[in-house]
């Protein structure tokens, strides 16, 4: 089966694309077919895997709003061994959300298309997908919400960092109503910590609320605060590519591991 998961928290800056893009590189390398979708109109986990996202690339939003088939966008990465594909977005996504809400069925219609292409995949390759990760905007509205419905799990990562937890209440009632609506199988899938200082007493405050809140699905990893993390998608890399002994590379193969177990 393949897991989907939609890596949203409408609090920017908390490492969405950060978790979703390195994540994914991590779980390649370890030998998993993994499709990244970028669903976020700024587009930087397309400009961290190396694909061209300007205006006029066919991209998410075509596949939203003109019915493109997925398979028609989706590129293969430089990274991962073969195993990693990505579906780009461009700055023509900011406009989706005005246009999906005249449109039939405009909660599903990244569903459907992840549904299709999973399988033509599977007919192609003869094997399934290991991982769709959808990287979503800092909001909660129908292109997260297209996210959450095509999704089996969130993966939620949130900052070591005052207010950490302010605003995840919004988004885990807007879980319960999806789930509740419009997708019964959608679960917190994982909670991902970033952002980690460990000569800070906050950061340590910080880890210790989220695990008594969210239990078992919290990653025992923690990714570290790094400036090399920071600075790899400005080469157009993941950190695996850019610093391989990084310890934001090392903390992510080991998250990546510990997903997949």
């Amino acid at each position: 089966m393949t897991r989907i998961l939609a890596v949203a928290n409408q609090k920017g800056g908390v490492g969405k694309t950060t978790t979703t893009v390195n994540l994914a590189a991590a779980l390649a390398t370890q030998g998993r077919q993994v499709l990244v979708i970028d669903l976020d109109p700024q587009g930087n986990a397309s400009t961290a895997l190396g694909l061209e996202h300007h205006s006029g690339v066919a991209s998410t939003y075509e596949v939203l709003t003109q019915d493109f088939p997925l398979a028609d966008i989706v590129r293969g990465c430089e990274e991962g061994n073969g195993h990693l594909w990505a579906a780009p977005a461009t700055i023509d996504l900011a406009g989706a959300e005005i246009e999906l809400v005249s449109l039939v069925a405009r909660e599903g219609r990244l569903d459907q298309a992840i549904q299709a292409y999973l399988q033509a995949h599977e007919a192609r390759e003869g094997r399934p997908l290991d991982f769709v990760i959808i990287d979503c905007p800092p909001s909660l509205g129908l292109l997260t919400l297209n996210a959450l419905v095509a999704a089996q799990e969130l993966m939620l990562p949130i900052q070591c960092e005052y207010y950490a937890l302010e605003g995840v209440s919004q988004l885990l009632r807007t879980v319960d109503l999806v789930k509740k609506h419009l997708n019964p199988q959608l679960r917190i899938g994982a909670v991902l910590l970033t952002m980690y200082d460990g000569r800070t007493r906050l950061s340590s405050q910080v880890v210790q609320e989220v695990r008594a809140h969210f239990g078992e699905v919290v990653l025992p990893t923690l990714v570290p605060r790094s400036v090399r993390l920071s600075e790899a998608p400005s080469y157009g890399q993941t950190i695996l590519a850019y610093d391989p002994g990084s310890s934001g590379a090392l903390a992510y193969l080991e998250a990546a591991k510990e997903l997949a177990g």
